[in-house]
């Protein structure tokens, strides 16, 4: 940190991010749900008021109890960073942060009210400067996307609904619930990623982070470069066998596994939306109230289709040979169910539609324009069969 006219201003120069919205580095999944909470007015100020229910002021009291809390005077070099991360993404107030005993590696933002970051000595001790800078990031990303308080919102309505299981299907209905919340909080942890490179603007840190999340500190003896192509060949490898495995492996997971997590940052940080993000266009947080529910939906929806349609994981290659498989099958049957039905029209009352050739028989106006309408059907349903390609975002819309 260095010091200007009295204000703290991060140590090495980085871009920062005035106003931003969430929104900006929210992976789509992520985003459509937070979009849609956000539009259910005085949800959570419901939720923030009954927060008694809930364990969270036992957990403060707790963390203020028996962890040492992160200021100037203690662990300052994390205080720096999480002021710079703070800074870089206009986050007003710094939450609260502890440092707890536990060798496990680990950070989370909890809270209702006002969420804290809680990081483990075993991930302080793992990580380096940058390394860890990232993981503060992270957290903070977390906070400004208000997951901490969705995410309790939500544990809250999936520990009410358990009470009610013995209904009917309960367990089944509760399930699905689960699968889904959980499907949610994988997403927002990729959020949260991308919040981290945002704020560490070190992709390599990023990367070794990770890595070392994954294997441990012995970064000399760990390539990046391998580690991403473990990553390639966990999506592409195996059979259809396999693919049911990882959907099997990941369901009771509430973090993405750290290879699929480090593949997805570098992809994330290659497109044109991370450049664009990188030169200061990005939605801003005074906008949040005009965002559509429709359109992060519809944007979510196509952002699964297009996943679908280019992952190499053999399941979801199926999945997409038979969505591209539907797709010729209906041009093809549209292509000739229309120049059937249209060319029977035009023999059936004596007439020819209009050709190119001038000594072609020409119909009368009435009939021409039933043949004209005939062919045109025939030429849609030969389209039909070139948009194969479009046929899983369709579906997946």
């Amino acid at each position: 940190m260095t010091e200007t006219n009295g204000e703290k201003l991060p140590g090495r120069r980085r871009t920062r991010f005035p106003d931003i919205s969430s929104r900006a580095y929210e992976h789509p999944a992520d985003r459509s749900a937070l979009v849609a909470l956000r539009k259910l007015s005085g949800f959570d100020t419901v939720f923030k008021a009954l927060s008694g229910l809930l364990p969270e002021r036992s957990l403060r009291l707790l963390f203020l109890s028996d962890s040492v809390r992160v200021s100037d005077a203690q662990f300052s070099h994390l205080n720096d960073m999480l002021r710079d991360a703070c800074y870089i993404l206009d986050l007003e107030k710094v939450p609260p942060m502890y440092v707890t005993q536990d060798p496990k590696p680990n950070a989370m933002c909890i809270g209702l009210d006002e969420p804290i970051i809680v990081v483990t000595t075993g991930l302080v001790e793992l990580l380096d400067e940058e390394e860890m800078r990232a993981v503060v990031g992270h957290e903070v990303g977390h906070a400004l996307s208000g997951h901490a308080v969705y995410r309790t919102v939500l544990l809250f309505l999936t520990n009410l609904a358990l009470k009610v299981a013995w209904i009917p299907l309960g367990t089944v209905a509760i399930t699905a619930i689960v699968t889904a919340l959980r499907e949610w909080f994988r997403k927002s942890e990729l959020s949260a990623d991308r919040a981290g490179l945002l704020v560490g603007q070190d992709l390599q840190a990023s990367m070794r982070g990770l890595m070392k999340i994954a294997g441990g500190n012995h970064l000399h003896e760990m390539n990046v470069d391998a580690f991403l192509a473990q990553a390639d060949e966990y999506e592409k490898g195996g059979d259809l066998r396999d693919s049911v495995l990882k959907i099997l492996n990941v369901l009771p997971r509430s973090h993405p596994f750290t290879t699929v997590r480090a593949s997805e940052l570098k992809k994330w940080s290659e497109t044109r939306d991370f450049q664009r993000l990188m030169d200061g266009h990005y939605p801003k947080r005074t906008e949040d109230k005009d965002t559509s529910v429709t359109d992060s939906f519809r944007e979510s929806g196509r952002h699964y289709a297009e996943s679908v349609r280019t992952s190499k994981d053999p399941l979801m290659k199926l999945v997409s040979d038979i969505a591209g498989g539907a797709g010729d099958l209906a041009g093809d049957l549209g292509g000739k169910l229309f120049g059937r039905f249209g060319g029977g029209a035009g023999a059936g009352s004596g007439t020819e539609a209009k050709t190119g050739d001038p000594s072609a028989p020409q119909a009368p106006d009435g009939n021409a324009g039933d043949a004209g309408d005939a062919g045109d059907a025939g030429d849609a349903g030969d389209k039909a069969g070139e948009g194969k390609d479009r046929a899983p975002g369709q579906g997946e819309g």
